[in-house]
C-alpha cells in the first residue's frame, strides 16, 4: 500500500453521482482534501454499510472541504443499480474495471482480484497524510476517517482519540 507523504496517483475512473454517469479524476479533486475509500463489491454484506456509511456523514465530510469518492472494481453500471437499491448515495462510486487505479495504489487483493477495503486521505496538493487497510470480513470505521480528517485539517499535533475542541499541541514540538 502507498504510504504518507506519498504523492497519490493520477486517475481517470468513470463514475455515477445521483445517476449520472461522468468520468472523475484525481486532479479534479486537488485544491481540497480527498476522501478516497477503496471496497471490495458491490452487493455484498458488509460493503453496503461502510458505503451507506460515508452517504451518511457526507454533509460532515464536505464541510471539512473535503470530496468522497468510493472505488470497487465493478462497472459503473453495477454502481448505478446497487446506488439505487441502497436509497441513493451521497457522493460519486467510480468503476475501475479494469483494476488499474486498484493496482497503483496497491490495494488489488492477489488472490480475489477485487480492492480490499482501504481508505486514503489526501492533502489539497495530492499527497496522501493517512491511508489505512482492514481485513475484508471487516467493516472500516467512517466516523474516525472523519476524526482524523479533522485531526489533520487542524495542521496540529492530535493526541490519541483526539476531538474537535481538544487541546492540541504544537507542530514545532515532538511528536
Amino acid at each position: 500500500m502507498l504510504s504518507i507523504a506519498d504523492p497519490a496517483p493520477e486517475f481517470s475512473l468513470p463514475g455515477t453521482f445521483r445517476d449520472a454517469v461522468q468520468p472523475y479524476t484525481l486532479r479534479a479533486a486537488r485544491g481540497r482534501w480527498l476522501v478516497l475509500f477503496f471496497y471490495p463489491a458491490d452487493f455484498t454484506f458488509v460493503c453496503p454499510t461502510e458505503v451507506s456509511g460515508f452517504s451518511r456523514l457526507a454533509p460532515e465530510f464536505r464541510a471539512e472541504d473535503a470530496q468522497i469518492y468510493g472505488v470497487s472494481v465493478d462497472p459503473v453500471e453495477s454502481h448505478r443499480a446497487w446506488a439505487k437499491e441502497l436509497g441513493g448515495i451521497d457522493y460519486p462510486l467510480l468503476g475501475d474495471a479494469d483494476k488499474t487505479v486498484s493496482r497503483a495504489y496497491h490495494v488489488l487483493h492477489p488472490r480475489d482480484e477485487v480492492a480490499i477495503r482501504a481508505t486514503f486521505l489526501i492533502d489539497p496538493q495530492g499527497l496522501i497524510q493517512y491511508s489505512a487497510a482492514c481485513n475484508m470480513n471487516v467493516g472500516r470505521s467512517v466516523e474516525e476517517t472523519l476524526r482524523v480528517l479533522k485531526a489533520l485539517r487542524t495542521g496540529r499535533l492530535c493526541p490519541a482519540d483526539w476531538r474537535p475542541g481538544d487541546p492540541t499541541g504544537d507542530l514545532s514540538g515532538k511528536y
